[in-house]
């Protein structure tokens, strides 16, 4: 039988909860879009959520608990900082360890899995008409993840330098993209692209723009793309989609716009040297608008534009997930009621969205400043997974949108490797992947 939208495998996670021996809990908990915070103010209990923001914790995250506790005196809050923050929540999951009555939920829980280890937060269709990107952890119609806020994806830029070097409107193309950072190579002393090829996983920021922002279509990253034949190859109609993105990867290294040496990169530096001015663009998510900022002399210099790549006349903004809060559904009724009550009021009243620069989760609260560029575009999510899970199995299968394979594209650049050699491979990777998993390809 072809892997359509009736049929189902499992995913990264296969350990299920008899397995462990978990006894999943059916705690009585009203809806997260219908739940009133003000009425639990005298509610006790003391709750521990996990973050991977070991640089804040014992400072801006303890100072939300304090401030939680100026309305609700009785629910004690800690934070537990966890190093390697993926992996090690996952073997916490896998080995029936503790992860807390809240944690962010890793990305390798298959969605077809939540309902082992998480609380039914609501069902998608209500929730879905308040929150943003809700469908990121639902299985079915259940609800397990409510995003930390939203990012999207674009391109961080030091304005300055851009207009040092002569650029008087920002790039729609990739083409006009690559000119851009050959002025600025022509005109400044800066860096026109700064890779982060050294620590790997900033490059794999670019396969979070796979989708709305460079096919401008809430469906195709987990609707159509898995079900495409060839998704990396140049589309006849024009330059977007996995081919567009990545030729503007390949093709700034092939010309020299890079970094001298990307096998020196440094990421925690590269955040003050966009600042100063001595790199003048990376391709970064939203969140990383206000920690660039953070470290400038002048924070007005960090801007932030979409990228670069128009569908019929149309350049959208994805209102992307960040880490979803997960509830824990083997705490206690009145601990999960209490990691409810914190997590609304933590993404709806707190001062969480502004200080990591985040769109905010609810649908109705304005995006921040720092997206004044995106004005005009389409705000798009990416649609529900017509078939749970299937996109990241192919991914897995594939293994084509590894950190590790985007780093490839720079190493051909450099070596000479023709681009659509290293695109047909990954084609035939997916093919190869979609046998495997019995996936029906329609197009």
């Amino acid at each position: 039988m072809k892997r359509n939208a009736a049929t189902k495998l499992t995913g990264a996670i296969v350990l299920s909860a008899a397995i462990l021996g978990v006894n999943v809990s059916a705690a009585e908990l009203p809806a997260f879009n219908e739940l009133n915070i003000e009425e639990y103010t005298d509610l006790e209990a003391d709750i521990k959520i996990l973050t991977d923001r070991t640089d804040i914790v014992d400072t801006v995250y303890a100072g939300y608990a304090e401030l939680f506790n100026e309305k609700f005196p009785n629910i004690h809050v800690t934070y537990e900082a966890v190093t390697d923050y993926a992996e090690a929540v996952t073997l916490r999951l896998t080995s029936g360890g503790d992860w807390g009555d809240i944690c962010f939920i890793p990305d390798s829980v298959d969605k077809t899995e939540l309902g082992n280890y998480f609380a039914v937060l609501g069902e998608y269709g209500a929730m879905d008409e308040v929150y943003y990107n809700v469908a990121a952890n639902t299985d079915g119609d259940q609800v397990y993840g409510i995003p930390n806020g939203g990012n999207t994806p674009g391109i961080l830029i030091n304005k300055k330098v851009w207009a040092d070097a002569g650029i008087t409107e920002y790039p729609k193309t990739p083409d006009e993209f690559l000119e851009d950072l050959q002025k600025i190579k022509d005109n400044t002393e800066a860096i026109p692209l700064y890779t982060n090829f050294a620590d790997g996983w900033p490059l794999g920021q670019w396969t979070g723009y796979i989708g709305v922002p460079t096919n401008a279509d809430p469906n195709y990253v987990e609707n159509i793309m898995p079900h495409k034949q060839n998704p990396f190859a140049k589309p006849d109609d024009g330059m977007y989609g996995p081919y567009a993105l990545f030729y503007m990867l390949y093709e700034s290294v092939a010309r020299g716009l890079v970094e001298e040496d990307p096998a020196s990169t440094d990421w925690e530096s590269s955040k003050a040297r966009i600042g100063s001015g001595e790199i003048a663009t990376m391709v970064l998510q939203s969140w990383g608008i206000n920690q660039c900022k953070d470290l400038a002399e002048d924070p007005s210099v960090i801007d932030y534009i979409p990228m670069p790549i128009t569908v019929d006349g149309v350049q959208a903004l994805l209102v992307n997930s960040n880490y979803c809060y997960g509830i824990n559904n083997q705490a206690s009724e009145e601990n999960q009621l209490a990691s409810m009550v914190y997590v609304k009021w933590l993404i709806e009243e707190s001062p969480i969205m502004a200080d990591e620069g985040n769109i905010p989760e609810r649908k109705d609260q304005e995006v921040p400043e720092s997206l004044a560029n995106f004005s005009g575009l389409e705000m798009m999510t990416n649609a529900k997974e017509e078939v749970s899970g299937l996109k990241k199995e192919l991914e897995n299968e594939s293994e084509v949108l590894t950190d590790a394979n985007i780093a490839k594209i720079v190493e051909g650049a450099l070596s000479g490797e023709p681009f659509d050699d290293i695109m047909n491979e990954w084609n035939e990777r997916w093919t190869e992947a979609q046998e495997m998993l019995d996936v029906e390809v329609t197009e």
